[in-house]
């Protein structure tokens, strides 16, 4: 067996058990399997003796009700087969949902790294695409294979019990049958894995694209863009025109090989017929009956395989995105109810990519209740500060403690439950203000976001807009200006009252009138706590009790403002530049 083929193995055993949490409703369909492969294989052999028995000794009244008996036959299979399609869609349904759920959980709690190199439109394709077509698995794949094998299996019985010379005919062809699904198997495999990773390919060039429609237009690349879309496209095409071609092959072989074996029965049962008077025309009839329905399900087999391919494929896909170990060690025991907000960083060293490091021996402390501003040219480490402080990414090197304690001590939840962070880019969902603002926390009322909204006066800014904090937001909050959701995001940070606050260069990008308002939040959501402020214009930090000045990954100056321009440093020269920016 390859390791492949252990790998499928494994995969259905993990889906039947996700399937198997209902036993009863999996038994029964089972249960119903075995009885429609009974009563099916059951007609042949009852028309069979109504040809030998009735028609030909012209017992009309027997006739009559044989037919009775074959309608209700019929009729209880058309239930069975009707209970059988809803109960397995029911458990494939039930598994997707708990795929779903297992899923979403495990992607919620990766750390940032791994968002940071796995595109958004994989993770669309494996949490919705992926996970759609593994319910194949058993609306088409594994439970009505089963199905299938046990109809085989019960024809087979039924013809060698009707007449066993014919029956080897016809079970000779079984191997070759066999033969020829299993190579469509392999063949189709790989043509089943290169389309679902053409699909991820698709799906994220879309989304990525969808999410920067506006870049592409500024710069006028839409036809730059169109051809790319019309190349992967085409890839995409190819791939499952690829799936089709297998396909369309395997059909009239396997119908060539059901005639073949028709025409030997019917040969060979007449001369054995005229000759030997060992065949008779029932049962001669029960086989031409038989061949079709033994050849169908091997046929649908050969189909069924091809969903249950491309249903593994998928499972193969999101198994392993469930099987990452891409969350961050969360062994710390410590939970606290309160922060004094005393932050230390000592010779904290780190980079995004080995051997590419981002900080440098950074070490500086903020007392609780301080304002510490960071400043520096893009990618000198500011924002990186900020990442390690929660804990999304964990350091090369170093300490960072709160309190005295190294932040990794902590419950990953506690401690991010004491830090609030506002961002230069705000991320509002398709939702309305309130719910932007709450996140979902039901311990959070109206009357808390209005009373907190209120106290750093943006509650007439709220109010002003349609239907108030009711107000439907569009998705990233695109139908707010910048500066108005900056100010949501001002009060979605102060309404949790945490002890420490991040600003992620806050007031950048804002028109004047915003950053009004967002000076006076930051005077009143940076009183009495923990505050680390990331500044581009250096004119909004002036009043920091600590500025820390940061080059290359290190912090090269720190003191307050007046100090850091006495120095006449690379604190001084980056206010003056800007000064007289600002001044032209």
């Amino acid at each position: 067996m390859s390791s492949r083929e252990r790998y499928n193995i494994q995969e259905i055993k993990r889906l039947l058990k996700l399937g198997l949490e209902n036993k009863r409703l999996f038994y029964l369909l089972m249960f119903i399997a075995v009885l429609l492969s009974a009563f099916s294989s059951i007609r042949p052999l009852l028309v069979g003796n109504a040809v030998d028995e009735y028609i030909i000794p012209r017992r009309h009244d027997l006739l009559i009700r044989l037919a009775f008996i074959l309608g209700i036959l019929l009729l209880v299979e058309v239930v069975l087969q009707y209970y059988f399609i809803l109960l397995s869609n029911i458990v494939a349904q039930d598994v997707i949902k708990k795929l779903r759920v297992n899923l979403f959980n495990k992607i919620i709690h990766y750390k940032l790294s791994f968002f940071d190199r796995t595109p958004n439109g994989t993770l669309v394709t494996r949490s919705v695409s992926d996970i759609e077509t593994v319910s194949q698995v058993f609306t088409d794949g594994v439970l009505v294979i089963l199905g299938d094998l046990l109809r085989i299996l019960f024809i087979a019985i039924t013809m060698f019990y009707t007449n066993w010379k014919l029956a080897l005919v016809v079970v000779f062809i079984l191997p070759l049958m066999t033969i020829i699904t299993s190579l469509f198997q392999k063949s189709i495999k790989r043509t089943f894995s290169e389309e679902r990773t053409q699909t991820a390919i698709f799906n994220s060039f879309v989304q990525e694209r969808l999410s920067g429609m506006k870049l592409i237009q500024v710069f006028n690349r839409q036809e730059s863009e169109f051809q790319k879309f019309q190349s992967i496209n085409s890839a995409l095409k190819k791939a499952y025109l690829a799936t089709v071609f297998y396909f369309s092959l395997l059909f009239p072989v396997v119908e060539l090989v059901a005639a073949v074996a028709l025409g030997l029965v019917i040969m060979l049962g007449g001369l054995s017929a005229f000759h030997y008077g060992d065949v008779t025309a029932g049962e001669l009839i029960a086989f031409i009956m038989f061949i079709p329905m033994l050849v169908r399900p091997i046929r649908q087999m050969a189909e069924r395989f091809n969903n249950l391919q491309r249903g593994l494929v998928s499972s193969e896909r999101v198994f392993k995105m469930m099987d990452l170990n891409e969350t961050l060690p969360d062994t710390g025991v410590i939970a606290k109810e309160h922060l004094r907000g005393d932050i230390t960083f000592e010779d904290v060293h780190f980079s995004y990519v080995e051997g590419e490091p981002v900080l440098r021996g950074v070490s500086f402390e903020a007392q609780a209740g301080q304002t510490i501003a960071i400043v520096g040219a893009t990618g000198a480490g500011k924002s990186t500060i900020i990442n390690l402080l929660n804990r999304f990414y964990d350091i090369d090197s170093g300490k960072i403690c709160i309190d005295g304690t190294n932040i990794s001590d902590f419950q990953l939840n506690n401690l991010r439950s004491h830090i609030a962070v506002v961002l230069q880019d705000v991320f509002l969902f398709n939702d309305t203000i309130l719910n932007n603002i709450t996140l979902g926390d039901k311990n959070l009322t109206r009357e808390d976001v209005i009373q907190a909204a209120k106290e750093i006066e943006i509650h007439d800014f709220i109010s002003a807009l349609p239907n108030g904090y009711d107000f439907v937001v569009s998705e990233r909050g695109g139908t707010l200006s910048v500066g108005q959701r900056q100010l949501i995001s001002f009060l979605r940070a102060y309404v949790f009252q945490p002890e420490v606050l991040v600003l992620d260069e806050a007031t950048s990008s804002i028109d004047i009138n915003s950053e009004r308002l967002i000076q006076k939040a930051t005077e009143k959501i940076t009183e009495n706590r923990t505050s680390i402020i990331i500044a581009h214009r250096l004119a909004t930090i002036r009043s920091a009790d600590k500025i820390l000045v940061m080059q290359q990954g290190q912090v090269i100056e720190s003191g307050d403002h007046q100090s850091l321009l006495d120095k006449r440093g690379y604190y001084y020269r980056l206010y003056m530049a800007q000064f007289k920016e600002e001044s032209a």
